[in-house]
C-alpha cells in the first residue's frame, strides 16, 4: 500500500488514555463483575487492551455487526453477521467499540441486546464522532477520544482490511 498516513493519535497518547478509562471503569464496577463485549473486527485491538488494564471481575464476549461493507460511509443496513455466544441475563454489559459516528450500529444493537435482559448495558469506545451523530440517543460512557470527522485507521480501524495492526491512529492522506 502507498498511501500517505498522518499520525492522529500516537501509541503512547492512545496506551495513556486507555490506562485512564480502566481506572474509570474499575471505579464504576467496583464489587461488580463486567461484560464485555467486543464488537468486531475493530474493537478486538481496544478490548484486549482495555480488559488487561480492568481489574474488576471481567467475562467476554464477541459480536459481529456491520453497517460499511467495503466503503468508507456507512450503508445505513445494520447485519448481525457473528452473534453472542453466551446469555446477558442479568449481566452489567459494557459494548466496546473501535469507533462510533452515526450511531446507527449501536442504536441497533442496543435495542436488540436490551431484549436479551441485562442489568446493565453501557457503551466504551475507542473513539467518537460526534458530529457525524445521526441517532442522538445513543450515549456513550466511557470515551477514550473525541475526533473530527476524518477517516481513520489503525489500532483496529482498517480502510478495506488494511491497517488494522498499526499501534497508533492515524489518518490516510490522499
Amino acid at each position: 500500500m502507498a498511501d500517505k498516513i498522518r499520525v492522529l493519535l500516537s501509541e503512547e497518547e492512545v496506551n495513556k488514555r486507555i490506562n485512564e478509562i480502566a481506572a474509570e471503569i474499575n471505579r464504576d464496577y467496583a464489587g461488580k463483575k463486567v461484560h464485555l463485549i467486543c464488537i468486531l473486527k475493530g474493537g478486538v485491538f481496544f478490548t484486549c487492551e482495555l480488559a488487561k488494564r480492568i481489574t474488576v471481575p471481567v467475562s467476554l464476549d464477541f459480536m459481529s455487526v456491520s453497517s460499511y461493507g467495503s466503503g468508507t460511509e456507512s450503508s445505513g443496513v445494520v447485519k448481525i453477521i457473528k452473534d453472542l455466544d453466551e446469555p446477558l441475563e442479568g449481566k452489567d454489559v459494557l459494548i466496546v467499540e473501535d469507533i462510533i459516528d452515526s450511531g446507527r450500529t449501536l442504536s441497533y444493537l442496543i435495542e436488540v441486546l436490551k431484549q436479551r435482559n441485562p442489568a446493565t448495558i453501557q457503551l466504551c469506545t475507542l473513539l467518537d464522532k460526534p458530529e457525524r451523530r445521526v441517532k442522538k440517543q445513543v450515549q456513550v460512557q466511557y470515551t477514550c477520544f473525541t475526533i473530527p470527522d476524518e477517516f481513520v485507521v489503525g489500532y483496529g480501524l482498517d480502510y478495506d482490511q488494511h491497517y488494522r495492526n498499526l499501534p497508533y491512529i492515524g489518518v490516510i492522506e490522499k
